[in-house]
């Protein structure tokens, strides 16, 4: 279950990718971010920013057109 939530749903790139940084920079160790998102390039920019910074994405799932990421801050 997440931490907190994140939804950037309407937003393209990389506007989805700063939200998601900014939110897990006032995030402790350990805690989990749950982020939306309809941009598909979301999907490969979220994955490659978790293995830059070391977070650890947990999971990812396409639903109705939105992408939903499950973020472990590190």
């Amino acid at each position: 279950m997440a931490d907190e939530t994140l939804d950037a749903s309407g937003l393209n790139c990389p506007l989805p990718i700063l939200k998601t940084k900014k939110a897990l920079s006032k995030m402790d160790a350990g805690k989990i971010l749950n982020v939306i998102s309809t941009d598909v390039g979301s999907v490969k920019d979220i994955e490659a920013f978790c293995n830059q910074t070391g977070n650890k994405l947990i999971s990812t799932i396409e639903e109705s057109g939105k992408y939903i990421f499950n973020i472990e801050k590190a």
